[in-house]
């Protein structure tokens, strides 16, 4: 399928997605953006596709009410080379905060390190901010390898295949390795934390919108930028399922801009109607609305994201929605492996955490309990038990 684009600077983008963003893999840029088309099928891959939509389906293992410790199909691996005891000091290679879900996680990544050090499990954690530049996060690994003095390494990559291997030199000092929300290409880590994934996003969008639409409907796909393994593999997912379904989709990359959104919808409502708004990610999802209000014209079915702007106004207008979820909590579960590993207590190899929309009968529920949180705060942040509940999230003061 040809994308339109409309006028995306592709320069700063990849701060806004909260996934793997991998500059190897980013498609070439045309000499006429209108021209630009990526592949879907490149995309696509049927083994992922099928395990991503099985766990969908699985119970998790893990307390009930900590999902951040929750895990499907975990193969569990002995950590007991690493037990020792005292307080230990965490080295954080992050790739960036530069968008809203990463500063929500970020925050309750270190409230979390307060409570960890209250308990006497972690000393410390020095945390270098990459400011999505490999270049810089590969520097900032190395930087904590010569200094000698981490006793486990946390790494967000910003990349998959520049990162791999400085993650692999980090896993030869002997010390553990855990790597979370975005991937590398090995598997030298001791545990590597995400989310379902992307594929798993774009099942539940596609049958949503499936489901309350109508055979021939058209679809508008907002996507913010190209190249990013997750966000793909959610339009690829998404894409398959429309198709089968006689669904007509369309889709723009965006850049989460406003302007560019609203002029996307004006123009696609020039042509005819547009039944449903799909997003690959929630940025952008109040102006989506807002240019239906603009143009008088009725609500479409929408999916965007548990951003609470996006879930306020959803609740405020009343249309047919689903809010599906990159589970923000997962920023926790990190220093929370790190602490069982030092325990000697097994963890997941792949540890794969829930990821469940946020439906219609559960918003007043979310909306509730995020009340007072400022709009760009992600509704399952899974912060509710730490000591600076609800004012360092509704401060928003990033450390």
């Amino acid at each position: 399928m040809k994308i339109a684009t409309a006028g995306v600077a592709l320069f700063g983008l990849i701060a806004l997605a909260g996934c793997t963003t991998d500059p190897s893999v980013a498609p070439p840029e045309s000499e006429n953006p209108e021209e630009t088309t990526t592949e879907t099928t490149e995309w696509f891959d049927q083994e992922l596709f099928d395990k991503q939509n099985e766990e969908r389906g699985v119970e998790p293992e893990g307390p009930a009410d900590e999902p951040y410790l929750q895990h499907i199909n975990a193969e569990m691996v002995d950590t007991s080379e690493f037990a020792s005891e005292g307080a230990k000091k965490a080295c954080f290679a992050n790739a960036s905060i530069s968008n809203p879900w990463r500063q929500t996680g970020w925050i309750t990544m270190n409230e979390q390190l307060k409570a960890l050090q209250a308990d006497g499990a972690i000393s410390e954690m020095e945390t270098r901010d990459a400011q999505d530049s490999d270049d810089t996060q590969i520097a900032d690994i190395d930087y904590f390898i010569s200094e000698g003095n981490c006793d486990v390494f946390l790494i967000s990559p910003n990349s998959t295949a520049a990162m791999t291997p400085a993650v692999e030199r980090a896993c030869e000092t002997g010390k553990p390795v855990i790597v979370f929300d975005r991937g590398v290409d090995t598997d030298c880590y001791v545990s590597f934390i995400h989310p379902i994934g992307g594929f798993a996003w774009g099942i539940d969008t596609a049958e949503f919108l499936i489901d309350n639409l109508e055979e021939g409907d058209k679809v508008v796909a907002l996507r913010i930028l190209p190249g990013v393994d997750v966000l793909e593999h959610r339009w690829a997912g998404a894409e398959k399922l429309f198709d089968e379904a006689g669904i007509e989709a369309v889709d723009y990359f965006t850049g989460a801009d406003p302007a560019e959104i609203k002029s996307i919808i004006a123009d696609e409502l020039a042509k005819g109607d547009v039944h449903g708004i799909w997003m690959d990610a929630g940025d952008g999802a109040v102006a989506a609305i807002e240019a239906f209000e603009d143009a008088g014209a009725d609500y479409p079915v929408m999916t965007g994201e548990d951003e609470m702007s996006f879930l306020r106004k959803w609740k405020d207008t009343g249309l047919t929605g689903l809010a599906p979820v990159y589970s923000n909590f997962q920023w926790r579960t990190p220093l929370l492996a790190a602490q069982m590993i030092f325990a000697g207590t097994e963890v997941p190899k792949e540890w794969v955490l829930p990821q469940k929309p946020i439906t219609e009968g559960e918003l007043d529920e979310y909306l509730e309990a995020n009340d007072g949180m400022p709009d760009g705060h992600y509704a399952k942040f899974g912060g509710e038990n730490l000591p600076g509940y609800p004012t360092v999230w509704q401060d928003r003061q990033i450390p």
